[in-house]
């Protein structure tokens, strides 16, 4: 199989149908907040590959991926009821969307975004820089994390899924604040892309990865 091996430190449930999947970390993996690997598996004897975006501002000793997980899918599930000590494979890190500590941020997720956005939003706060999260779910994952960023200082908004006005209203009041980042599906990144335009902003300027 194709890429690094890597070892499952651990596996956690972080939120409804949602694991985050620690991983030990490899020689000379460097990957900073906002990239993305390619993990490679091979349930039932047949594999699969699939690309998720780190959820941990570091990659010391692990880092953690952020595994939504889809009853019918391939990969997820498989994944999501591994115990530890198992191995996988992994190619990366890719992207160029990342935060290297160097200010302050506005982290914008739809659903599986969180995990980057809140990634991003704890490496700002360790590098000493204010941090705003704005993360619209009904059913919210990272939940600790978010409580813990919002009691350090930081702004957190979570949101429903309908709660549109509310989003704009936040990435309005929030638009000039550091470098602006999102993270989701193509429907919710197409809408913050208008929503920054509206407010005022440079959409152009934005750090957007469109998960499709």
């Amino acid at each position: 199989m194709e890429g690094t091996p890597v070892t499952v430190d651990d596996v956690r449930e972080v939120g409804s149908d949602t694991v985050a999947l620690e991983l030990e970390t490899p020689n000379d993996f460097d990957a900073l907040p906002g990239q993305f690997v390619l993990l490679r598996a091979a349930p039932e004897g047949e594999e699969v590959a699939r690309h998720y975006t780190l959820s941990s501002p570091t990659v010391a000793e692990t880092f953690e991926l952020t595994v939504g997980i889809d009853p019918d899918g391939d990969l997820s599930p498989w994944l999501a009821d591994l115990e530890g000590g198992e191995t996988v494979h992994m190619e990366g890190p890719f992207g160029t969307i990342t935060y290297e500590g160097d200010g302050e941020v506005v982290a914008i997720a739809g659903g599986p975004g969180v995990g980057p956005a809140v990634s991003i939003a704890e490496a700002a706060q360790e590098a000493g820089h204010d941090a705003v999260v704005i993360y619209q779910d009904d059913d919210p994952a990272h939940e600790d994390r978010l409580e813990a960023l919002e009691a350090s200082g930081v702004a957190v908004y979570v949101l429903a899924a309908d709660a549109n006005d509310e989003l704009a209203d936040a990435i309005a009041s929030h638009v000039d604040d550091g470098q602006v980042y999102a993270f989701g599906f193509a429907d919710f990144v197409t809408g913050v892309t208008e929503t920054i335009e509206d407010a005022g902003g440079d959409p152009d300027d934005a750090l957007i990865e469109n998960f499709g």
